[in-house]
C-alpha cells in the first residue's frame, strides 16, 4: 500500500492546449510553451498568468510569463506582444487550468497494518485506511473512501463514496457524511454541543444525544468544529463550504452551498439559507435566522434575523449601506464638534453683546 503525490497527466503544455481545456479563443502564438501557473507578480517564462481586469492586463503584459488569460474584451487589442486566451468567464477557465497542473493525490486502495478496525465494519471497494487509523463498530465506508493517517471515525458512523478525511480528523459516534466530501486536517464533528444549567453555584451539563449530517460535496477546513446537537441533528447542506477554525454550534442548520469563512462562530439553533457568504470572524447569536442568499460582512456580529438577500455588516449587523452612513457620520463627528464649539463662542458673543 503507497500513498504517492505525482504529476497529472496530459497537462496542456501550449497555449493552444490551454485554449483547448478552457474553450478560448486563441490570439497569437499557439505554439508557445506552457510549464505552469502563476501569478503576474511571480510569472516567469513558461508560465501562464491571469488577468480579470484592464489594470491586470497591462501588468501581465510587462511580466515574464509567456501566455495571458483573460476576459473575451481583451481581444480588442488585437495582437499583442504575448498569446492571449480569451475565455467569457476568466475565473472558471483559470480555475480549470489549475486543477490540470494540480498534482494529484494518487492513494492506493489498502488497509495499512497498524489500523485498528471494530467489529461489523462494512468497508466498500477500494477504500484506503492509513497508518494508525481507527475506525470504530458497525462504521460503514462507502466505495473509495480515504482516512488518512491519524484518522479516528467512532462508532456507527457512515461515510459516503469517495470522501477524503485527512490526517487527524476525528469524527465522535453516530456522525453521517454524504459523498465527494473534504475533512481538513485536525477538523472535529460531533463533539458536545455546550450547554449547562446552572444548579446552585455548579453548572449541569445538558446532555448531547444528537448527531451531525454532512450533505454531498462539502468542504471542512482545518481545525474546524461542528458540535452534534442535544436531540436530532446539525445539518450541514450539500456544496457547503467551511474554512479553517470555524465553530458550528449544536442544531445548527446549514442550507446547500453556503460559504463560511475562517474564525466564524456560529452558536446553537441558528439556521442558515442556502448561498449564504458569513465572512471572515462573523459571529452569529443562538436562534437567529439568516435567509437564502444573504451576506454576512467580515466580524460582523449577527444578534437578530438577516432577511434573504440582504447584506450585513458591523455589529449590531445592520444592512451594509446603512451602516457605511454611519461610518462617513463617525468619521466627521470631529469638523461637527469644532463647528458645534465655533456657534457656541458666536453665540455666547451675541449674548453678551445683547446684555450690553
Amino acid at each position: 500500500m503507497t500513498e504517492n503525490v505525482s504529476m497529472p497527466k496530459n497537462i496542456p503544455d501550449t497555449a493552444q492546449a490551454v485554449a483547448r481545456l478552457v474553450d478560448g479563443v486563441l490570439v497569437g502564438d499557439g505554439t508557445a510553451a506552457i510549464t505552469g501557473v502563476a501569478s503576474v507578480e511571480e510569472a516567469r517564462p513558461g508560465d501562464l498568468v491571469f488577468a480579470e481586469s484592464a489594470r491586470y492586463l497591462e501588468l501581465a503584459l510587462r511580466s515574464r510569463a509567456t501566455a495571458i488569460l483573460a476576459p473575451l474584451e481583451a481581444g480588442q487589442l488585437g495582437l499583442a506582444a504575448k498569446p492571449l486566451i480569451l475565455v467569457a468567464a476568466p475565473r472558471l477557465a483559470f480555475v480549470k487550468t489549475l486543477e490540470a497542473f494540480a498534482p494529484p493525490l494518487e492513494i492506493t486502495p489498502g488497509i495499512d497494518p497498524t489500523a485498528q478496525i471494530g467489529q461489523n465494519a462494512d468497508f466498500g471497494p477500494d477504500v484506503h485506511l492509513g497508518a494508525h487509523v481507527s475506525v470504530g463498530a458497525n462504521v460503514t465506508l462507502g466505495r473509495g473512501v480515504i482516512l488518512l493517517p491519524g484518522a479516528r471515525v467512532g462508532d456507527d458512523c457512515a461515510i459516503g463514496d469517495d470522501t477524503i478525511l485527512h490526517p487527524n480528523v476525528v469524527l465522535y459516534p453516530r456522525v453521517r457524511i454524504g459523498r465527494r466530501c473534504l475533512l481538513h486536517a485536525g477538523c472535529v464533528l460531533g463533539a458536545d454541543g455546550f450547554g449547562y444549567v446552572p444548579v446552585g453555584t455548579a453548572l449541569r451539563k445538558v446532555p448531547q444525544l444528537g448527531v451531525v449530517e454532512v450533505g454531498d460535496d462539502v468542504e471542512i477546513g482545518a481545525n474546524t468544529c461542528i458540535d452534534r446537537a442535544k436531540t436530532g441533528a446539525t445539518v450541514i447542506g450539500s456544496g457547503t463550504k467551511i474554512d479553517n477554525l470555524v465553530h458550528v454550534g449544536h442544531n445548527v442548520t446549514i442550507g446547500f452551498s453556503t460559504i463560511i469563512i475562517a474564525q466564524t462562530g456560529i452558536a446553537g439553533s441558528v439556521t442558515i439559507g442556502n448561498g449564504v457568504i458569513l465572512a471572515g470572524q462573523a459571529g452569529v447569536k443562538d436562534h437567529v435566522t439568516i435567509g437564502d442568499g444573504a451576506r454576512v460582512g467580515a466580524q460582523g456580529g449577527v444578534i437578530s434575523d438577516v432577511p434573504a438577500g440582504v447584506t450585513v455588516s458591523g455589529y449590531p449587523a445592520r444592512p451594509h449601506r446603512d451602516k457605511m452612513r454611519e461610518h462617513a457620520a463617525t468619521a466627521a463627528l470631529p469638523e461637527y464638534l469644532k463647528r458645534i464649539r465655533d456657534l457656541e463662542r458666536r453665540l455666547a458673543d451675541l449674548e453678551a453683546k445683547s446684555g450690553q
